[in-house]
């Protein structure tokens, strides 16, 4: 008899960045890829276009987590928008784990840098967190 295979669920996920491991994100997101489609008319063939495969882009990572006293985020990307030479691109990756706490799928994405943060929104008729938002600009993603 087959054994069952369920799905994983999505709430049980850490964020490793060279090293650090964070699992305090309320969402990450962007973990996509889509290949340009070249269309070329060859000669003789009047009824249709051939199609190749171009350029690989990946989109942006999305990551949304909760306001603390933790700042390493925001100051990585406050390196890159003050032009600081120091700044470094980073290799990381985004781990799913299974109830247990143990990892079943990883992603890896290399070369990445905070491209964009977002500060919390306030108001006063509210109870939510206060969310920010970094989106990390990268040059792949691979699942292991």
């Amino acid at each position: 008899m087959a054994t069952r295979k369920d799905p994983y669920s999505s709430f049980n996920f850490r964020l490793e960045i060279d090293g650090i491991r964070r699992a305090a994100f309320q969402e990450v997101g962007g973990l996509d890829s889509s290949i340009d489609v070249v269309e070329h008319r060859e000669g003789g063939e009047n009824i249709t276009m051939r199609k190749y495969p171009g350029q690989v882009k990946f989109s942006n990572l999305s990551l949304k987590w909760g306001m603390s006293d933790d700042t390493d985020l925001y100051e990585w990307h406050k390196q890159w928008a003050d032009g600081d030479s120091a700044a470094k691109r980073k290799n990381g990756s985004i781990v799913l784990l299974d109830r247990q706490g143990q990892e079943k799928v990883r992603w890896n994405f290399f070369n990445a840098w905070p491209a964009k943060w977002t500060g919390p929104a306030f108001n006063a008729e509210s109870s939510e967190l206060a969310i920010e938002t970094l989106e990390l600009a990268h040059e792949g993603l691979a699942r292991a």
